[in-house]
């Protein structure tokens, strides 16, 4: 028993670190994977194997360390759904990067983000360039999300239509 319990504290140790790593070096890496990032995500899941279940290569013991990570992954997600402060200090809040089509510098440069990255996510959106952007986030998972300046006013046409419409009916 006490080797099981030596892989859940293990287990657990383990991915704290991860959680801090990721977080300290930013949210950009979980969904911008360069193929460093893919390698350096092989590496650490290798690395840290041996730190999770010690001498004890069984079966059970693999088992063990699997469960201890899915249920604290769950535990996890629990008190981040029903804290907003640990889910801020988990997860990060979203960043933005451009407002009306103006960079935030310092939001970029805190972010570690290039602006030929940037040009090239408002592309993948079909953002000409970034300052036919009405918004930029970098989303608390690392996604990137582009709301261009056209698809803006089509949805305040769209308002307006819908509200002559509600008022007519009326």
């Amino acid at each position: 028993m006490d080797l099981y319990l030596n892989i859940i504290l293990r287990s657990l140790a383990v991915y704290v670190f991860i959680i801090l790593a990721i977080r300290f070096f930013g949210k950009k890496e979980l969904s911008q994977l360069s193929v460093t990032d893919l390698v350096l995500i092989l590496l650490i899941s290798n690395a840290v194997q041996n730190a999770m279940v010690g001498p004890d290569s069984s079966l059970s013991g693999g088992l063990v360390a699997a469960l201890t990570l899915f249920v604290l992954n769950y535990l996890i997600k629990i008190v981040s759904f029903k804290s907003k402060i640990f889910s801020r200090v988990i997860e990060g809040e979203p960043v933005m990067l451009v407002y009306k089509g103006f960079v935030k510098n310092k939001n970029l440069q805190n972010q570690k983000i290039t602006i030929e990255e940037l040009a090239a996510v408002a592309r993948e959106h079909g953002v000409k360039s970034i300052k036919d952007a009405e918004l930029i986030m970098l989303e608390k998972d690392g996604s990137i999300s582009v709301i261009s300046k056209e698809l803006k006013n089509q949805t305040i046409h769209k308002r307006k239509r819908l509200k002559k419409y509600i008022e007519s009916d009326g």
